[in-house]
């Protein structure tokens, strides 16, 4: 550290210097990570943001009431997105992996409950595709994570999944869409399995959560996927992804409050008295619920639609522009704006390489190779010139006689 501070406009110079080598996202180089729907609603979500910039979420019972009011507005209106009985409960956490692992301690510790088995380790059942935010909150709790194959068109294959169940399995999970192939799994199918076999049935829908509602609106074939699964027990879903809202804000929601009231960390055993706490973290951001709330309520129901309409629109082109590059085919039938692509006849990965070469950042996919990409409305204006040199790449790599790549797929 400097004996002495440095001038302001000297360290925001320095600030904004250090980007020139990151990937260029805001041109949609990046093939995640970063969202945006609306132009407006991005600005109002900032705003927003900062003029919550110094309140803590934390404090949201006893000293920031503002920001408890806003984040019960945010999770109702979810709540009713999501068809959720009367009875259903909803918490914000910071992202997608605290949502899916305050779900799983929850359904852990229900399951411990009602089984009369305190000490329980259970296990959960889902296909190969679950995220492994999973396998985190897993490893956390000492559970174990069963993976099953998936079908031929990438969605979970319910027989395979009964076929890994047993006496300790406490939770069935299924995607809405799965992260790698950007299919939403068989949920009705699964609910009733669910039903069967007495289980959890938790839907991962941190990506297409808030979007997939208003694709189906706008008339997208969109399979059931919310609480209107009658097995449905919660559902974790990422405002910050395809709710188009500033970072951090994912929302977990249960059916009902038996369940829910195991979700939160309430402690008293210490001299300051009862802590009590609804997400994993304590501190947490007051920007991301009030930008959150903002967001949603100035885009409204016609505001997402809007956005879904244009968002899938450009999907379409984009599909059908890879399909058109001869040797590339679309994994599966890509449900929201999750896309991979293979090829047959020459490696794939080899494309990425030149692709990055020319300043994309190539996402992928390892089984089968795949370049991925989960786009929203920051890649539309540069759609013609990644289509362009996707061409060039492909065609360049169909000519020679290269070994294979040596690229891993990474997240």
């Amino acid at each position: 550290m400097a004996a002495q501070g440095r001038a302001r406009e000297e360290v925001l110079s320095d600030l904004r210097s250090f980007k020139a080598g990151d990937i260029d996202w805001a041109h949609g180089r990046a093939p995640l990570f970063v969202f945006k729907g609306d132009d407006q609603a991005h600005e109002v979500g900032r705003e927003a943001f900062f003029e919550y910039f110094s309140e803590n979420a934390l404090g949201a019972k006893r000293a920031f009431h503002s920001v408890r009011r806003m984040e019960e507005e945010v999770l109702d209106m979810a709540l009713d997105l999501f068809h959720a009985p009367e009875s259903g409960r909803g918490f914000m956490t910071t992202g997608g992996t605290e949502s899916i692992i305050q779900a799983v301690q929850t359904c852990r510790d229900w399951t411990r409950e009602q089984r009369g088995k305190p000490g329980l380790r259970g296990n959960i059942v889902a296909p190969e595709s679950l995220h492994p935010a999973f396998d985190k909150g897993a490893r956390l709790m000492d559970l174990e994570i069963r993976r099953a194959p998936v079908g031929p068109d990438f969605r979970a294959d319910v027989a395979a999944m009964e076929a890994l169940i047993d006496e300790n399995t406490m939770m069935l999970v299924g995607s809405a869409p799965c992260f790698p192939y950007g299919v939403i799994d068989p949920i009705a199918e699964l609910g009733a399995l669910a039903q069967r076999r007495g289980l959890w049935l938790h839907v991962d829908a941190c990506v297409g959560g808030y979007l997939a509602p208003f694709a189906r609106r706008i008339g997208r074939d969109i399979p059931d996927f919310d609480f209107s699964v009658p097995a449905v027990t919660s559902i974790s879903a990422d405002l910050h992804k395809f709710g188009f809202c500033p970072k951090p804000a994912s929302t977990v929601f249960y059916r009902d409050p038996d369940k829910a009231r195991l979700h939160a960390f309430d402690f008293n055993a210490w001299p300051n008295g009862r802590f009590s706490t609804a997400t994993i973290v304590g501190t947490r951001p007051a920007g991301g619920v009030a930008a959150a709330w903002a967001t949603m309520q100035f885009l409204g129901v016609e505001g997402y639609e809007r956005v879904a309409r244009e968002l899938m629109e450009f999907i379409d082109r984009y599909k059908a522009g890879v399909g058109a590059i001869d040797g590339l085919q679309v994994l599966g039938r890509p449900h929201l704006s999750i896309v991979a692509f293979g090829a047959q006849d020459f490696d794939i990965f080899a494309v990425a390489e030149r692709l990055s070469a020319k300043g994309w950042l190539p996402g992928l996919v390892q089984r089968p190779k795949a370049i991925h990409r989960m786009m929203s409305l920051l890649h539309a204006p540069s759609l013609d010139e990644y289509l362009a040199d996707l061409r060039e790449c492909v065609t360049a790599v169909r000519a020679e006689t290269a070994a294979p790549s040596s690229l891993e797929a990474t997240y």
